[in-house]
């Protein structure tokens, strides 16, 4: 696996483990804002990035903008960007996702991170003016994403393995219930077809045919097992033969084959959920990169 924690060797993690996998740790930093970049990792990559929007800024703060606030939401299950007041999710970027983070080493504040944009896929690079703690915060990303690679690990699969059978459960439960209408749909037919062949075949004089007896919803009550002779022919043709029940295949009462959910086949997987689990997967063996840069390298405002 290509991992960088270069910084590791020689500094322990910021944090409790516990602190990151049943919580999360908060920053609050001011974002510059983000860009789009070809590269998923690299120093110049992100140099250019923190240029590019550093200048943006300084152009904005002219003009009498000034820079957002947000909160740094920092847990084993990604970054979360958020607006400090409202708490209102601006982005929320999935570690799997985050493939290089660094700081700049001649200002304190300044750090960044690409991530993977979870709908176009493309890589995005996310800039920030964090009060002097930038590299605290990117140990402590490169921190989080150790440790829900280490779970990813730990579970053997079985997380996602648990996902695949939700979502093979909530395809079959939509099936049933697909079948289960159309079945409705033609118990009704069925018995619109009764209902037409008793008023046919009444006598003549009588006006007012006796209508059949009905159930608490007034509706004809109807037996799927009565004997087809003992149905009314109309123009002396046989109304449809009910299907017979095969005595090799055990179905419910819906007339589908039981469903084991302990016996998933890789064909039933659906594969929208085959390939974020995919996605995941490669995502957490492409890795982390932790590095420490110089981004302020123009005559531009420091501070933006």
């Amino acid at each position: 696996m290509n991992r960088a924690f270069s910084r590791k060797k020689d500094k322990s993690w910021m944090h409790m483990p516990e602190a990151l996998s049943k919580h999360y740790i908060p920053y609050n930093a001011k974002f510059l804002g983000s860009t789009e970049v070809e590269q998923p990792k690299g120093t110049e990559v992100v140099r250019d990035a923190v240029r590019k929007l550093k200048f943006a800024r300084h152009i904005k703060k002219s003009e009498g903008q000034k820079i957002p606030k947000v909160e740094l939401q920092i847990s084993i299950y990604g970054v979360k960007i958020l607006e400090p007041k409202t708490k209102e999710v601006q982005h929320n970027c999935q570690l799997h996702r985050i493939s290089f983070c660094a700081d700049d080493k001649t200002d304190k504040r300044i750090f960044t991170f690409i991530c993977k944009d979870s709908e176009s896929n493309k890589h995005l690079c996310y800039v920030f003016d964090s009060e002097k703690c930038a590299e605290e915060i990117t140990l402590t990303i490169g921190q989080a994403f150790d440790l829900a690679y280490r779970k990813f690990l730990e579970s053997g699969g079985k997380d996602v393995e648990t996902r695949k059978q939700i979502a093979v459960l909530q395809k079959r439960i939509q099936d049933l219930e697909t079948e289960n209408m159309e079945l409705k749909n033609k118990v009704q037919d069925l018995e619109n077809q009764l209902r037409i062949t008793q008023v046919s075949t009444s006598p003549a004089g009588n006006v007012t045919p006796k209508s059949p007896s009905t159930d608490i919803f007034d509706m004809i009550p109807f037996s799927p097992i009565s004997h087809q002779s003992s149905i009314p022919t109309r123009n002396g043709t046989q109304p449809p033969p009910v299907p017979s029940r095969s005595t090799e295949i055990k179905r419910d009462l819906f007339g589908a084959e039981p469903f084991d959910p302990f016996n998933c086949g890789a064909g039933d997987f659906p594969p929208d959920i085959q390939s974020k689990l995919d996605e995941m997967q490669e995502g957490f063996k492409m890795g982390l990169t932790l590095e420490g840069t110089v981004f302020c390298l123009d005559p531009l405002d420091s501070r933006c």
